[in-house]
């Protein structure tokens, strides 16, 4: 079977150029971009494909052709793309404003330290974000670290992950962590470091213009002290904990919702600084209930973040909970929500 070197679009369909003078010129330029001798950085992934690899330009114009066609998987990825290494066809699912929960399975064997915190998060549903907002070797930072489920993802998805955490126990649950749970085979398991500190003042030490993303999901004020259904049945029953700490520097130990807001989000615009330009913010949060009230959190905290126009809001994905349980809040008497979603506020720093 004859090898093209030069793919079109031809209406939906992506059609080789024939001309036999074209391909050859396309064969030189591709081999010199695999090389490493052209104005684009190649990703590892697409560098061992030999054969299933070919330029693109969906006018055929070798010249302007500035992405490669993947011929296996008919589609197509853009060389001046400096976010992120994904396709085409990647790209377009992850702006889909709704995806699932994903997780090991509670009897995983590595699942037993993120069991151990209170709220944890799946590493793989970071993973996933991160794919999109990174690119290989970048400097990830979670700044409530928890059980370093951000740098067991940095760890798998080869970035540089860091991760400050204020409670001790679970600063040493992260080593932990990414000891036992991440191979040795892999290269990044060293480059992922945990800090034992106060994020307001850790992120200080930092210099300006240094991470490429910062994904966390920072406290929910002081909700966890909160005894209800699912406290009973599960945090307290599993013996865990129901108060973060009692150091006054934990945000969780915030008096007023109104107060724990204003400092929360003055700390995420002091991490705009230690961001490069153009970067992105990801904060994974979920709305509550406290007694009667309900507290519009995502609202309330990118409102508050926006206000000093260190970063544009950009949209907000819905993370659904599959696997939580359902417990009779106000049953019979009053609507009570079941909270099966988080909300991950997605920023760009425009400063």
């Amino acid at each position: 079977m004859k090898k093209f070197y030069l793919y079109k679009k031809n209406r939906r369909d992506y059609v080789p150029v024939e001309d036999e003078s074209t391909n050859k010129l396309a064969k030189k330029k591709l081999e010199l971009l695999m090389a490493g001798k052209g104005p684009f950085q190649i990703p590892d992934k697409f560098k061992g494909l030999n054969g299933d690899v070919a330029l693109f330009n969906s006018a055929g114009n070798l010249d302007k052709a500035t992405a490669l066609y993947l011929i296996k998987d008919n589609t197509t990825y853009e060389l001046s793309n400096k976010l992120n290494e994904l396709t085409s066809k990647e790209w377009l699912t992850e702006t889909v404003t709704v995806f699932s929960q994903k997780g090991l399975g509670a009897n995983s064997k590595d699942a037993q330290i993120e069991k151990q915190h209170p709220a944890p998060f799946s590493f793989q549903d970071v993973a996933k974000l991160m794919r999109f907002f990174t690119k290989k070797g970048d400097k990830v930072l979670d700044p409530f670290n928890g059980v370093a489920s951000t740098l067991k993802a940095c760890a798998f998805e080869e970035r540089e992950g860091y991760g400050i955490e204020l409670n001790e126990k679970y600063y040493n649950l992260s080593i932990e962590r990414i000891k036992t749970e991440v191979p040795n085979e892999l290269q990044y398991k060293s480059k992922q470091k945990v800090i034992h500190g106060n994020s307001i003042e850790e992120i200080e030490k930092f210099e300006d213009d240094f991470f490429d993303f910062i994904i966390t999901s920072p406290p929910y004020w002081n909700i966890l002290e909160t005894v209800d259904h699912k406290v009973k049945q599960t945090r307290i029953s599993n013996k865990l904990d129901i108060k973060y700490s009692e150091d006054e520097l934990d945000l969780a130990n915030i008096d007023t919702y109104e107060h724990f807001i204003e400092v929360l989000s003055r700390f995420f615009n002091s991490c705009a600084r230690k961001m490069k330009s153009k970067k992105y913010l990801a904060v994974i949060v979920s709305d509550f209930r406290k007694k009667e009230d309900y507290y519009i959190y995502h609202a309330d905290l990118a409102n508050a973040i926006t206000k000093n126009g260190f970063y544009k809001l950009k949209g907000i994905r819905i993370l659904y909970q599959r696997h939580k349980s359902i417990y009779p809040y106000g049953y019979p008497f009053t609507f009570v929500p079941n909270m099966h979603h988080q909300n991950v506020l997605i920023f760009q720093k425009i400063k």
